[in-house]
């Protein structure tokens, strides 16, 4: 059985965006993108989240993005989602700015995910989150 892994959106932006001149970003996105070349060895899964977030931006770079991730499957977004991201918000003492990374937690989390793969660790890997809600590291070796 293969294990699942939530495609949070920094991974598609990653992965379709031009190669960038920073260093540390280029070297993500050269990650991203040999990772991305496994990826029939994980069950993916994202969510309307995500979607929406692509669509955000340029309109020429957003349908590539959105056409990296048209065979992945959604999990369904339920009331205990918000429920689970409020939560996370009050007990990590996070702002509202970070509803959306807490709401990308929520949903990995419900849907029963092995893993969220993410290149946002402002929120989404901070350790006051992942300490008061029992979340441990899980890695993918890249």
């Amino acid at each position: 059985m293969k294990q699942k892994v939530y495609i949070e959106t920094s991974i598609p932006s990653y992965l379709t965006a031009w190669r960038s001149r920073d260093l540390v970003i280029a070297g993500n996105q050269e990650t991203t993108k040999e990772w991305w070349e496994r990826r029939n060895d994980f069950d993916l899964y994202l969510s309307e989240f995500v979607l929406t977030e692509m669509v955000r931006g340029d309109s020429g770079a957003a349908a590539e993005r959105l056409k990296a991730l048209e065979a992945i499957p959604q999990i369904e977004i339920t009331e205990q989602t918000a429920i689970i991201a409020e939560r996370l918000l009050l007990e990590a003492s996070l702002s509202g700015k970070a509803r959306v990374d807490v709401l990308h937690i929520a949903v990995a989390a419900i849907g029963g995910m092995d893993y969220l793969l993410t290149w946002n660790c402002t929120h989404n890997c901070k350790s006051g989150i992942q300490a008061k809600n029992r979340i441990h590291h899980s890695f993918i070796r890249i």
